[in-house]
């Protein structure tokens, strides 16, 4: 189940991908920027849940303000002409790979334990 709505998701934003709107060149930086730090949200978020900590009020309030703030933060820099959302990158690709790290331990530890737990089951046996 969980195959198939992976492929109809793909189907789907290729769909849309290829029929929707071109964002035009003085937008992209903003859109950019936005998608990154929701992006940081998300990981955060699965992270969150792989720690049993998720709350969905902090989440969609990251989620939302990390977008916010780093749209402003493009904003402000293109007024004062000075690339201040570099700074923003900076900091939620680096959260991004953190939350990446904890996500890739977990799964890792998980599929390990899996594999020692049949290999001790099969010395038992024999």
């Amino acid at each position: 189940m969980l195959y198939l709505t992976i492929i109809l998701g793909c189907i789907l934003g290729a769909i849309v991908g290829m029929r929707g709107p071109i964002i035009p060149y003085t937008y992209s930086s903003y859109l950019a920027i936005a998608i990154i730090a929701a992006m940081d949200s998300v990981f955060g978020g699965i992270s969150a849940v792989i720690k049993k900590n998720f709350d969905l009020k902090i989440f969609l309030s990251g989620f939302f303000g990390n977008a916010i703030l780093s749209i402003l933060l493009t904003y402000l820099g293109e007024k004062l002409n000075v690339d201040i959302y570099l700074a923003a990158i900076i900091v939620f690709v680096g959260r991004m790979f953190m939350n990446l790290g904890v996500i890739r331990r977990y799964y890792v530890e998980k599929w390990f334990g899996k594999i020692s737990k049949r290999s001790n089951e099969e010395n038992t046996k024999n």
